[in-house]
């Protein structure tokens, strides 16, 4: 059974149970944004399943849940966040809006994030800069679920990446991928509803394939591309931990309980100003790639399947299995 929701229904139902687990009206606000927002581009894993292990780690301080980020310019085109071992969405929010005017001062810059918690969906981040007309990348790493190609033990994270870019009249370009076969989360949600999960995401802890989401949870996922993904899972760990003082994957603690000190992980973000960098026709050049592609039948420009998604929910609310909705309302 399912509870149809709006949207703002489903913000406050979450916003209202973060601060009842020790979480600030302003951090609740933004965690809710970005959980119902997930959830409303078909992301469950990182949406409203999120919230009981959010709140338990809010309530015994392994996320600091009335902290706020704090940003330093430390050169002209660098910021550098702190987010205090809070949340991340608020780092991120303070991100959004602080590198518009970095960017536009300076071209291109870069936010460096660190002491901070689960990215959740990034192309929900990287697009905000897309409707603002500016180029995004993003990198963030996770906790240990990934061995380096060949190994067993979990050095890296999924390891997401996501690029975003405006088109002229129409919703921007979104590209947004884990470096493992399929994100984590996926499994977490698998392991809450008790089902198994698909052959070939995952091995158990001594590098055998298994279908059990708890084996594959203490185990590693595999992969995207195997080798290829290996090392680009390895360049997203330098760039977003590496790079911005964060915990390494195997540093970090478990995002699914609340065992532990903060996961301070880290995220890494490069915006550029496309008319500096490429000229005032680059836009027009943009949209030209994206109907190239969007001309073949069997095609899709990256974001849209997530874009259309959040329009219906919009309009239609959205659905919230009836666990998931006892769970938030017990906490």
């Amino acid at each position: 059974m399912t509870t149809t929701l709006s949207i703002a229904e489903a913000e406050g139902l979450v916003a209202e149970a973060m601060q009842r687990s020790e979480v600030g009206p302003v951090q609740a606000a933004s965690v809710a944004r970005a959980l119902v927002a997930a959830e409303a581009a078909g992301q469950g894993g990182h949406g409203l399943r999120r919230v009981a292990a959010y709140s338990a780690q809010a309530k015994v301080g392994k996320v600091m849940g009335r902290v706020m980020p704090e940003a330093a310019r430390v050169r002209p085109g660098v910021l550098r966040i702190d987010a205090r071992s809070g949340f991340a969405f608020p780092a991120l929010d303070l991100a959004v809006a602080e590198m518009p005017q970095i960017v536009a001062d300076t071209g291109i810059g870069a936010a460096a994030i660190r002491n901070s918690h689960h990215a959740g969906v990034l192309a929900l981040t990287v697009e905000r800069f897309a409707e603002a007309g500016l180029v995004a990348i993003m990198t963030a790493n996770a906790p240990g679920a990934m061995a380096a190609w060949g190994g067993t033990r979990p050095l890296f994270g999924t390891n997401p990446i996501a690029f975003a870019a405006p088109l002229p009249g129409e919703d921007p370009l979104v590209i947004d991928l884990s470096l493992s076969k399929i994100a984590r989360g996926k499994v977490m949600a698998a392991k809450q509803k008790g089902v198994p999960i698909p052959e070939g995401w995952a091995l158990d802890r001594d590098g055998n394939p298994t279908t059990d989401p708890d084996a594959a949870l203490a185990g590693t996922m595999l992969p995207a591309g195997d080798a290829k993904g290996a090392a680009l899972a390895l360049m997203v760990e330098m760039l977003a931990a590496g790079l911005t003082g964060a915990n390494y994957a195997y540093e970090a603690s478990s995002l699914f309980d609340d065992r532990g000190p903060p996961p301070g992980l880290g995220q890494f973000l490069m915006v550029i100003d496309p008319a500096v960098m490429g000229g005032d026709g680059v836009l027009q050049r943009f949209g030209q790639l994206a109907a190239a592609i969007a001309s073949e039948p069997e095609t899709r420009i990256p974001g849209r399947r997530g874009q259309d998604a959040r329009r219906r929910a919009a309009v239609e609310g959205i659905l919230v299995e009836d666990d998931v909705m006892a769970v938030i309302q017990a906490i």
